[in-house]
């Protein structure tokens, strides 16, 4: 299983400012439907659907990730439009959407995701290692550090959305 480790920062800023102030130079842009199939306090199963937006193509994964926080276990793979249907479908959840930016800023690669459901933009930014993590000092642009708040996980933002509403 791989490791995936990164920070993730609650962005204030908005991407014009960003752009204008030549922080942030876009790489890629995508809208990603997200669901979650089963969810445990460590553990989740989530599907995608990936629309890129410079290509116009799609593509589904499937990932399967184990711990919270800074560091946690991952597996992601391809799936088929067929079986993403199939997956998601008999549930009738309301997929977590979201608009996700690859940049460039400072000498790393970010992404920056745009969440079309409620009010908020989440930058993040992977690492090699926990000490790489651990020692990188964010610019104050970056925002408010969310890597150990779990009312900002996705997995917590999507089951918000399948509550009824009144």
């Amino acid at each position: 299983m791989a490791l995936e480790i990164e920070r993730k920062y609650l962005l204030q800023q908005s991407l014009d400012e960003l752009l204008q102030n030549n922080q942030i130079k876009i790489i890629s842009e995508v809208i990603i439907e997200q669901t979650y199939l089963a969810i445990d306090e460590h553990q989740e199963i989530r599907v995608r659907k990936i629309t890129s937006l410079g290509e116009q193509t799609t593509s589904y994964t499937q990932t399967f990730k184990k711990g919270n926080g800074l560091v946690r276990e991952e597996v992601e793979y391809e799936i088929s439009d067929a079986i993403y249907e199939q997956l998601v479908k008999p549930f009738g959840y309301i997929p977590l959407t979201k608009k996700r930016i690859t940049a460039h800023a400072l000498d790393k690669t970010v992404e920056i995701d745009v969440y079309d459901q409620l009010q908020m933009t989440v930058l993040e930014v992977e690492f090699d290692s926990v000490e790489a993590a651990q020692s990188f000092v964010e610019p104050d642009w970056f925002g408010q550090d969310i890597s150990d708040a779990w009312q900002y996980s996705n997995k917590q933002v999507w089951k918000q959305l399948q509550l009824p509403r009144p």
